[in-house]
């Protein structure tokens, strides 16, 4: 179990699967009374019709959720051609249709293969992105509806295979982080010259977190949370020596020696594999702290491992 001598909770990492109905906000609020912290928060929203591997910060890790949402994800879903939604999704109302029954499965391979890779997308009306300060979700409910701006996000790999009805397909997205998977169905729609909306919603890894790591809400407790360093598994992680530890623990910035590979940002553990710091490129050939886990006299979040099942 990830829990510090003394703390009023545990420090790490659940992967949490998330089922249909709940909110985000509704899995973090149940987990902090399983958990016994208040100290909980979550990385990347999912829409409450949509399931998954929804990733929880406790503790000391919640300063670290930032790093975790900048992990690409992976979804699962249906597209439905020929209906448009308010919501782009089957939660919505129908504002729209379209006969698209003349629409082939090579039209709609050749659709998704155009919305792949790097491309401007708009976020839905009904999001958590904000607009002069208020969030599109609020300004969608009071029926007011505003011109919202392209981003760039990357869509790595849209898969689709068809079904049974011709007018739904399958489909399996990986995307950089803050693309709408909604968006991209509602985009495929207009694409083959008609409309589409999402529904099975379902995302099946963020980073390398899967399926295979989550658990249910209802198992949730302090014996299943991973350990802080496991929670930026994702990144290349760099040992420090006893010396460097005594810096880290002061906030210090460092010399970018070789163990700094690549463009960061890295874990910096102890020697034992607890995480100390992240740290990220500075000026010149130095390394700065971003966030610093184990400030110096505290003593470290415990190693990379958990009693118990992991499943």
């Amino acid at each position: 179990m990830s829990r510090r001598r003394g703390a009023d909770g545990p420090d790490g990492l659940v992967v949490v699967d998330k089922e249909a109905g709940w909110t985000s906000h509704d899995v973090v609020a149940k987990s902090r009374g399983l958990l016994g912290t208040r100290k909980v928060g979550h990385s990347g929203t999912l829409d409450p019709d949509a399931t998954g591997v929804l990733l929880l910060g406790v503790g000391r890790v919640t300063r670290l959720l930032r790093f975790l949402t900048a992990l690409p994800k992976t979804y699962t879903c249906e597209i439905v051609l020929g209906v448009e939604t308010s919501t782009l999704d089957a939660a919505g109302e129908v504002t729209a249709t379209h006969d698209m029954a003349g629409t082939t499965f090579e039209q709609v391979t050749a659709a998704a293969a155009g919305l792949t890779g790097d491309i401007m997308q708009v976020p839905p009306m009904v999001s958590a992105v904000k607009v002069d300060g208020k969030r599109l979700h609020q300004l969608a409910r009071e029926g007011i509806e505003v011109e919202r701006e392209a981003r760039p996000v990357t869509v790595h790999r849209f898969t689709v295979t068809p079904t049974d009805d011709p007018l739904v397909v399958r489909a399996e997205v990986e995307c950089s982080s803050g693309t709408y998977v909604r968006t991209l169905a509602a985009d495929l729609g207009a694409a083959l010259g008609g409309g589409a909306h999402l529904r099975e919603l379902r995302r099946t890894a963020i980073g390398s977190f899967t399926l295979a790591d989550a658990r249910p809400l209802a198992e949730v407790s302090p014996e299943v949370v991973l350990a802080p360093a496991e929670a930026l598994r994702d990144y290349v992680a760099v040992v420090a020596t006893p010396d460097d530890a005594v810096a880290v623990g002061h906030g210090k910035v460092l010399e970018r020696d070789d163990r700094f590979t690549g463009d960061g940002p890295w874990p910096v553990v102890d020697a034992d594999g607890r995480l100390l710091a992240v740290y990220a490129a500075h000026r010149g050939t130095t390394v700065k702290p971003e966030v610093v886990v184990a400030p110096a006299g505290e003593p470290a979040p415990p190693p990379s491992s958990v009693d118990g099942d992991q499943g």
